[in-house]
């Protein structure tokens, strides 16, 4: 321990670095050296989601010891702050918000926050701080997680994001209230996942830099993908069936520089919103697709290609790889297959996976 404390207090910091958080709080009690050395850890995470139920007093000890001295925390910059939990008593919503506004007066660069509470009689209602969103300029990562149960997320009235340093954002949500409207405004965004099955959302979503995307969500898609245009990757979960022509998806929206399609789709008319991305695509290289049928009610009515011109630019032009994982033989999947190789004329590699037997054919 001598040998230890004989090193200097920046390479003992590094070594705590290395500890989880919890640990590395538990060194303030060896010696007076080491009391605060914790508090100039960059990184700190906490994470409930391993304690006893109820929480032993070990548990309850450790929430309280950061509570009271989190605000003493002296690094300049705090790199990161994950805070875990499924456990009301011991991660109330007063303490979230009082540490992430400490966090942010610590200029956090990436704040991630999952809570998973186990009860609908415990549903979280955390305000948190309006400077997170709007003011916290150091902020570049941001990640908002939670769920009272395992398929139900964190339940939203709203959501307002004005930041112009962030760079990676990643929302997992549903809301039970109609008409919810989030806001985004993220001018230096390069990374957007989203996920949200709430019903009658409407989004305001400005992100000009946006280079990978990863969308899953029940409603407004056609405003989503509007906004969304200046993305390389794309990847898209697709429930909703599309009524009459895939003209009446979003109209006016070009993909021109993505390359990059990851596309899961659970439809009836699969082909037609497959189509109407290949033909507003025209970079488009690598193509990776799963389709799975819904029960169909109406006649399939087939995508027609009437002439030449309707040929998607970037099948015979750039695409290079495609992927399709989940046939069964349908119609619908022998007519697209028919046109795609007709026309795709740069294909390197190829694949088909069969749904039942996940072989390739």
């Amino acid at each position: 321990m001598d040998r230890i404390s004989g090193l200097s207090d920046e390479l003992l910091v590094k070594i705590l670095s290395f500890l989880p958080t919890k640990d590395a709080v538990s060194t303030s009690v060896l010696s007076k050296q080491w009391k605060f050395l914790w508090m100039w850890l960059p990184k700190l995470e906490y994470n409930d989601y391993y304690t006893t139920n109820p929480p032993d007093t070990s548990d309850f000890m450790y929430r309280d010891f950061i509570d009271k001295n989190l605000p003493l925390h002296r690094a300049p910059v705090l790199e990161s702050l994950v805070l875990k939990s499924c456990n009301p008593e011991l991660f109330r919503p007063e303490v979230i918000r009082s540490w992430v506004g400490i966090a942010v007066s610590r200029c956090v660069r990436e704040l991630t926050l999952r809570i998973r509470y186990n009860s609908i009689g415990n549903k979280p209602v955390v305000p948190l701080p309006g400077s997170l969103y709007t003011c916290c300029n150091f902020l570049t990562a941001l990640k908002l997680e939670g769920s009272l149960f395992s398929w139900t997320y964190l339940n939203v009235r709203e959501i307002v994001v004005k930041n112009s340093a962030l760079q990676r954002l990643n929302l997992k949500m549903c809301s039970e209230h109609f008409g919810v409207h989030h806001v985004i405004v993220t001018p230096s965004l390069k990374y957007f996942k989203l996920y949200d099955d709430g019903q009658c959302l409407s989004y305001m979503i400005h992100m000009p830099k946006l280079e990978e995307a990863d969308l899953n969500v029940l409603n407004d898609l056609n405003k989503l993908l509007g906004s969304v245009t200046s993305v390389k990757h794309l990847s898209l979960l697709q429930f909703v069936n599309v009524e009459g022509d895939e003209s009446e998806l979003t109209v006016g929206v070009i993909f021109n520089q993505l390359e990059h399609v990851k596309l899961c789709i659970y439809s009836e008319d699969w082909s037609k919103i497959l189509v109407w991305l290949l033909r507003n695509s025209p970079k488009l290289r690598v193509l990776n697709l799963y389709v799975y049928d819904l029960p169909r009610f109406n006649d399939y009515d087939p995508v027609e290609w009437k002439n030449r011109s309707s040929v998607p630019e970037c099948l015979p032009n750039t695409l290079e790889t495609f992927k399709f994982e989940g046939f069964t033989g349908t119609q619908e999947e022998g007519d697209f297959l028919s046109f795609f190789f007709k026309n795709a004329c740069c294909l390197k590699s190829t694949s088909i996976t069969d749904r039942v037997t996940q072989r390739g054919i």
